[in-house]
């Protein structure tokens, strides 16, 4: 439950935060009035966006890490033999 709760928090963090880029652009173009500001906020928002992809590719990385790392301790503390 924990290892569910860890990984869907971090993948939607960083969704959100592309979501958020994104809905910059129709925030600073007032929805089609002002068109030159909607065109340097798509451009600024593509950019951060990408960044923003690389980033989650590399946490996609760590969480895969630390997910088996988690589940081998806690297979190894569950099948654990006693001790005498």
């Amino acid at each position: 439950m924990t290892l569910m709760l860890r990984l869907f928090a971090n993948i939607t963090a960083g969704h959100m935060v592309m979501v958020i880029f994104v809905s910059l652009i129709f925030v600073f173009s007032n929805n089609g009035i002002n068109v030159g500001a909607g065109y340097g906020t798509a451009i600024g928002s593509t950019v951060l966006t990408l960044f923003m992809m690389t980033i989650e590719l590399l946490v996609a990385f760590i969480q895969a890490f630390v997910f088996t790392i988690l589940t081998a301790s806690y297979i190894g503390a569950a099948t654990e033999e006693a001790h005498h």
